[in-house]
C-alpha cells in the first residue's frame, strides 16, 4: 500500500510524541511562532475569500469554500514543519506507549503555545499595518472577532471539543500519506469540515479576536460593521479570555480524549514495543 495503516500511524504518533517532546526551547519558540503565523495566514485567507461569498452563493457554500482556503495554515505547518499546540494534544497517546513523560508533554504545549500566541499576534498586527483591511473585508473581520467574543462559555467549550477532534484527526491521517499530495487532501477534507461547522480553533481565534480588537479601534470599521453595542463591547481583553480559555480546555479534551486515548485504547498491544 501507498499509505501506513491505522496501527502504523499509531507508532508514528508514538514516534513523533517522542521526537516533539526533545525540542529544545529555542525550537519550541521558532517553529511555534511559524504555526502561529500560518494559522493567522489561513484565517486571513478566509475572511478575504469569504467577506461578501455568502451574498452570492449562500451561506452553507461560503462556509465551504472559506473551509478550504484555510486549511492552507496546517497544510503550512505539516509540511513546512512547525509546532501546533492544538496538533500537539495528539502527544499523550506517546505518554501512555512509554515513548515520553507527561511532564515532557507540558513542557511541550506550554511553549508551543505561548509561541502560537506570539505568532498569531504578530500576523495580526501585520495585517493590520498593511492596511489591506479597508473597507468591507476589515468591518467583516470585526464581526468575525465579536462573535467568538460573545460566545457564551460553555458553547465555546464544546465547539473547542469537536473543532481538535477533526484537526487531531488531520493530523493523525495526514501522517497516513506518503507523498506532499497525499497530505494535502487529507487535511483539506477535515479542516474544511471544522470551519464549515463553525467549531472554534483557540490558535486561530487568537488571530482573529486580536484583530478584532486592532480593528475596533478604527470608527469607520466600526460604522461599516454596525454590530449591537454588546458584541461591539465584547471586543476586548476579557472578551478575548472569554473566548479563549473555554476552547484551548476543548480543544483539549478533543484531540486528547478522542484521538490520543481512544486509539491508544484500540493499539495498545501494538506500541508495547515502541520506545
Amino acid at each position: 500500500m501507498n499509505f501506513k495503516t491505522p496501527v502504523q500511524l499509531a507508532q508514528a504518533a508514538c514516534t513523533t510524541a517522542k521526537a516533539k517532546a526533545a525540542w529544545s526551547v529555542p525550537q519550541m519558540l521558532v517553529l511555534g511562532i511559524l504555526a502561529g503565523a500560518y494559522i493567522a495566514f489561513g484565517g486571513w485567507m478566509m475572511t478575504v475569500v469569504t467577506h461578501d461569498l455568502a451574498d452570492h452563493i449562500g451561506l452553507g457554500g461560503s462556509r465551504f469554500i472559506g473551509g478550504a482556503v484555510f486549511a492552507v495554515g496546517l497544510i503550512l505547518v505539516v509540511i513546512a514543519g512547525a509546532e501546533l499546540f492544538t496538533g500537539n494534544c495528539l502527544m499523550p497517546l506517546g505518554a501512555l506507549s512509554g515513548c515520553a513523560t507527561m511532564s515532557q508533554i507540558a513542557r511541550n504545549w506550554f511553549w508551543v503555545y505561548v509561541a502560537n500566541l506570539l505568532g498569531s499576534i504578530l500576523v495580526a498586527y501585520l495585517i493590520f499595518l498593511s492596511g489591506l483591511w479597508k473597507g468591507p473585508i476589515g468591518a467583516y473581520a470585526l464581526k468575525i472577532a465579536a462573535n467568538k467574543m460573545s460566545l457564551p462559555v460553555g458553547e465555546a467549550f464544546f465547539r473547542g471539543i469537536l473543532c481538535n477532534w477533526i484537526v487531531v484527526l488531520a493530523v493523525w491521517i495526514s501522517m497516513a500519506a506518503l507523498d506532499v499530495v497525499g497530505k494535502i487532501f487529507a487535511i483539506v477534507f477535515p479542516i474544511m469540515t471544522f470551519v464549515a461547522s463553525g467549531f472554534e480553533h483557540s490558535i486561530a481565534n487568537m488571530y482573529f479576536m486580536f484583530l478584532g480588537i486592532l480593528l475596533k479601534g478604527n470608527p469607520d470599521v466600526v460604522a461599516a460593521a454596525a454590530l449591537p453595542e454588546a458584541k461591539l463591547a465584547a471586543v476586548s481583553a476579557g472578551g478575548y479570555l472569554n473566548n479563549l480559555v473555554p476552547v484551548t480546555l476543548g480543544n483539549m479534551v478533543g484531540g486528547i480524549l478522542f484521538v490520543a486515548v481512544f486509539y491508544f485504547l484500540v493499539f495498545k498491544t501494538n506500541l508495547q514495543s515502541i520506545d
